[in-house]
């Protein structure tokens, strides 16, 4: 599709918008794990026996890794997923090919949302430049 100065194409329009979508699935998501994370460790620091490890032996020690592993997850996807809404909002107004192509590269972890987005993006390169 070709795109004069005034006039979008579909696939630009369509890759922000997909790139806004998946960055709201991982926000949404994120959201809702920490939710999860937080009632948790509530839960865990109400335990009456405060001192004793949920599981014996090495597995206390596999448990009490996977709390800021699972943090760190977490936060990593809630950060892809505001750059790539800010990234989808930029291909929707034409304002910064790298922003536009960062937001759909940041939209990968929805899958096939991501990658639709990051080919509508770069395909419409030629309409940041007009």
């Amino acid at each position: 599709m070709e795109s004069t100065g005034s006039q979008r194409s579909g696939l630009l329009t369509a890759g922000g918008v997909l790139s806004i979508i998946s960055g709201a699935f991982q926000v949404i998501g994120g959201g809702i794990a920490t939710a999860f994370i937080m009632a948790a460790f509530i839960g865990s620091q109400l335990r009456p026996f405060q001192g004793m490890p949920l599981v014996p032996g090495e597995w206390s020690e596999r448990v009490m890794f996977v709390g800021p592993l699972l943090v760190g997850i977490v936060a990593l996807g809630l950060v892809l997923g505001i750059v790539a809404i800010v990234g989808g909002v930029a291909a929707l107004r034409r304002r910064s090919f790298g922003l536009s192509l960062a937001g759909a590269i940041c939209s990968l972890p929805s899958a096939i949302l991501g990658i639709l987005a990051i080919i509508f993006v770069s395909v419409s390169k030629k309409e940041f430049e007009a």
